[in-house]
């Protein structure tokens, strides 16, 4: 669209708008202010809206202080309320904390980012006491929330010192008394009744991959002991089903899984949306490939470019909004997270939509031999031979010294959108976010180019294309994504 042609560069008038950003979205602007709220405007709205030439009478007005968009008509008071809610994670320090119990896997993924070893590989086992140290730094945190995440290669290969801090966690928090929670990913492999038994009794939420249909997980989720696949359906089942005996909510407390989507994934979209329906999944969670660990070496075969990935993600996300108006109750995650902030701005912590982003200031992550990184991806990076993200150990580091640390305070700078010249300018600036480890494995530096970022790219056409959507959704649409926005916490999973 040529702005030339609707707005008079003479007739502007600064000082009657907040500052705000734009982008021309189906013919109409898309605007945005800095704290999140938008409005559409058709061409002739929006050269009225930049010259100022509205009376307080009209509609347009009253549509715009609505959306908090005049200068003279903002609550300043509520707005930096809001604002303080928004950006109040910067307080909190890092909720998340990731515990690699060990790099064994008896699996072999090929998109694995973990950088996996064989069973046999006893020496990347987490110890004890290092699990220990590991949980004394995590309830170092200032925040009132913790969650300790078991991942690997397979965590459940390294169960002694699951269980371990399963209880000592717990032990803690009798003194802590903070909001702690746990959860474990798994392929489920090793998983017996007796673990089970154990997992459902401390609260531990259970989560998992599922590539979609059979054949499809199979191929790229390698297992040589028997069928993947129906491994994972047979446990997600029988977990579920654990939790209907509970007496809990089952459209909120499942197993939560998600798919990664390679190659081979891109012209099965309907299937995989189906395999989760017809399990009685309610979300799944569209993840492209990683750049890290045996992900990169295999790009080459099961890569694909951004823009077939977001062609795979419209069509995915339509299918999914498609169900919903027949009555089934499924939404994508991904789509969730971004009308969270969109519609209903709400900040849900997604950490890599977060400015400044999770590193640090929301994760950590505590390798086997005690190491403790800047988030999980910082984690794969020194996996790749690079210990750029490391920021000490658990023994001789202590938790003032990580969150001081020089490279925490390079990440909180990379990470924060206003900082970065596409980023401030951007009308998707208060929804979106930086992860510099992303940007420094794929780009080679902390402060990401945008302008050929991959990252900016998967971001930018997801919200296009929710924008598109918003534009035009009807008020049963509408009524769609506000459920998807409704935040229910599960409680539950909680550790008493």
């Amino acid at each position: 669209m040529d702005l030339s042609t609707i707005i008079r560069p003479e007739k502007l008038n600064p000082a009657f708008t907040l500052p705000f950003n734009y982008k021309v979205i189906d013919g109409s602007f898309f605007v945005t202010n800095y704290l999140g709220d938008y409005i559409f405007l058709e061409p002739e709205e929006f050269r009225s809206f930049v010259e100022g030439d509205i009376e307080p009478k009209e509609p347009l007005y009253q549509r715009l202080k609505a959306k908090n968009m005049l200068a003279d008509e903002i609550d300043t008071e509520s707005l930096a309320h809001r604002f303080r809610n928004l950006k109040s994670f910067i307080h909190h320090g890092p909720v998340l904390h990731a515990f690699v119990l060990t790099e064994r896997c008896n699996h072999g993924c090929q998109y694995c980012h973990s950088s996996i070893v064989g069973m046999k590989n006893f020496d990347t086992d987490m110890p004890k006491d290092v699990a220990e140290r590991g949980v004394d730094m995590a309830f170092s945190t200032t925040a009132n929330g913790l969650t300790i995440e078991f991942q690997g290669g397979e965590p459940t290969a390294n169960w002694d010192t699951l269980t371990h801090i399963v209880e000592y966690a717990q032990e803690k928090n009798r003194f802590a008394r903070k909001d702690l929670s746990m959860a474990l990913v798994t392929n489920f492999s090793l998983l017996d009744d007796e673990r089970l038994d154990f997992l459902i009794k401390n609260r531990v939420q259970i989560c998992t991959s599922l590539d979609g249909p059979e054949d499809l997980h199979n191929k790229i989720r390698l297992y040589k002991k028997g069928n993947s696949w129906q491994l994972t359906v047979d446990w997600m089942k029988k977990v579920n089903q654990r939790y209907v005996d509970l007496g809990l909510d089952p459209n909120l407390y499942r197993v939560e899984a998600l798919p990664t989507i390679t190659r081979d994934s891109l012209g099965r979209w309907k299937e995989i949306v189906d395999t989760y329906v017809e399990l009685g999944c309610r979300a799944l969670f569209l993840r492209k490939l990683d750049p890290y660990g045996f992900a990169a070496l295999s790009a080459k075969k099961l890569g694909y470019s951004m823009s077939d990935f977001l062609d795979f993600y419209r069509k995915a996300l339509d299918y999914i909004i498609e169900l919903n108006f027949q009555g089934v109750q499924i939404m994508e995650r991904h789509a969730a997270i971004m009308l969270s902030k969109m519609v209903a701005n709400y900040d849900p912590n997604y950490l890599d939509l977060r400015s400044p982003g999770g590193a640090v200031l929301g994760q950590l992550a505590y390798h086997p031999d005690g190491s403790i990184y800047s988030s999980d991806e910082g984690r794969m990076v020194a996996a790749m031979g690079d210990e750029m993200f490391k920021l000490g150990d658990s023994e001789n580091t202590s938790y003032g010294e990580i969150m001081t640390h020089p490279t925490t305070k390079a990440l909180v700078i990379a990470s924060t959108n206003d900082g970065q010249p596409g980023c401030a300018s951007c009308v998707y600036r208060p929804y979106c976010g930086q992860q510099p480890e992303y940007n420094y494995t794929t780009q080679g530096s902390l402060f990401g180019q945008m302008a050929n970022s991959v990252w900016c790219q998967k971001h930018m056409g997801m919200f296009d294309y929710l924008a598109h959507r918003l534009k035009n959704a009807s008020p049963e649409e509408m009524k769609i994504y506000w459920r998807w926005t409704t935040n229910r916490n599960r409680e539950h999973f909680l550790q008493e």
